[in-house]
Protein backbone atom coordinates (compact mmCIF):
# COMPACT_ATOMS: atom_id res chain seq x y z
CA UNK A 1 0.00 0.00 0.00
CA UNK A 2 1.37 3.28 -0.90
CA UNK A 3 2.24 6.19 1.50
CA UNK A 4 2.19 8.69 -0.60
CA UNK A 5 -1.36 10.64 -0.41
CA UNK A 6 -1.46 11.42 -3.94
CA UNK A 7 -0.47 8.19 -5.00
CA UNK A 8 -3.18 6.50 -2.33
CA UNK A 9 -6.06 9.07 -4.36
CA UNK A 10 -4.40 8.22 -7.57
CA UNK A 11 -5.51 4.52 -6.29
CA UNK A 12 -9.02 5.02 -5.59
CA UNK A 13 -9.34 6.81 -9.31
CA UNK A 14 -8.14 4.03 -10.92
CA UNK A 15 -10.40 1.43 -8.83
CA UNK A 16 -13.24 3.87 -9.14
CA UNK A 17 -12.78 3.90 -13.25
CA UNK A 18 -11.69 0.14 -13.63
CA UNK A 19 -15.19 -1.02 -11.94
CA UNK A 20 -16.92 1.81 -14.76
CA UNK A 21 -15.17 0.32 -17.72
CA UNK A 22 -15.67 -3.09 -16.18
CA UNK A 23 -18.98 -2.65 -17.08
CA UNK A 24 -19.07 -0.78 -20.00
CA UNK A 25 -16.84 -3.33 -21.59
CA UNK A 26 -18.95 -6.68 -20.02
CA UNK A 27 -22.20 -4.77 -22.01
CA UNK A 28 -20.46 -4.60 -25.42
CA UNK A 29 -18.97 -7.67 -25.56
CA UNK A 30 -23.02 -9.41 -24.08
CA UNK A 31 -23.91 -7.16 -26.97
CA UNK A 32 -21.37 -8.37 -29.79
CA UNK A 33 -21.91 -12.10 -28.83
CA UNK A 34 -26.47 -11.65 -29.11
CA UNK A 35 -25.30 -10.36 -32.21
CA UNK A 36 -23.59 -13.07 -32.97
CA UNK A 37 -26.12 -15.66 -32.30
CA UNK A 38 -28.94 -14.01 -33.46
CA UNK A 39 -26.88 -13.44 -37.01
CA UNK A 40 -25.96 -17.15 -36.74
CA UNK A 41 -29.75 -18.28 -36.15
CA UNK A 42 -30.89 -16.96 -39.05
CA UNK A 43 -32.82 -13.84 -38.07
CA UNK A 44 -30.34 -11.15 -39.71
CA UNK A 45 -29.45 -10.05 -36.43
CA UNK A 46 -30.37 -6.58 -38.02
CA UNK A 47 -31.47 -5.11 -34.39
CA UNK A 48 -28.81 -6.83 -32.19
CA UNK A 49 -26.47 -6.08 -34.33
CA UNK A 50 -27.08 -2.06 -34.60
CA UNK A 51 -27.12 -2.67 -30.82
CA UNK A 52 -24.09 -4.00 -30.75
CA UNK A 53 -22.36 -1.34 -32.85
CA UNK A 54 -23.50 1.26 -30.59
CA UNK A 55 -22.28 -0.07 -27.82
CA UNK A 56 -18.62 -0.98 -29.46
CA UNK A 57 -18.70 2.63 -30.71
CA UNK A 58 -19.61 4.31 -27.24
CA UNK A 59 -16.65 2.28 -25.53
CA UNK A 60 -14.24 3.99 -28.35
CA UNK A 61 -15.38 6.82 -27.18
CA UNK A 62 -15.06 6.78 -23.46
CA UNK A 63 -11.80 5.65 -24.13
CA UNK A 64 -12.49 2.10 -23.09
CA UNK A 65 -11.24 0.64 -25.99
CA UNK A 66 -8.93 2.31 -29.21
CA UNK A 67 -10.84 3.42 -32.09
CA UNK A 68 -9.09 0.76 -34.36
CA UNK A 69 -10.31 -1.49 -31.76
CA UNK A 70 -14.00 -0.44 -32.48
CA UNK A 71 -13.19 -0.56 -36.08
CA UNK A 72 -11.83 -3.82 -36.23
CA UNK A 73 -14.98 -5.22 -34.25
CA UNK A 74 -17.59 -3.69 -36.21
CA UNK A 75 -15.98 -5.35 -39.05
CA UNK A 76 -15.80 -8.79 -37.81
CA UNK A 77 -19.35 -8.13 -37.10
CA UNK A 78 -20.65 -6.58 -40.68
CA UNK A 79 -18.50 -9.42 -42.13
CA UNK A 80 -20.15 -12.34 -40.10
CA UNK A 81 -23.39 -10.45 -41.18
CA UNK A 82 -22.60 -10.37 -44.89
CA UNK A 83 -21.80 -14.15 -44.56
CA UNK A 84 -25.09 -15.19 -43.57
CA UNK A 85 -27.28 -12.93 -45.52
CA UNK A 86 -25.69 -15.07 -48.61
Amino acid sequence: MANIRSQIKRNRQNEKRRVRNKSVRSEMRTRSKRAVEAIESGDGGGEALRLAIKRIDKAAAKGIIHKNQAANRKSRLMKRAAAAAE
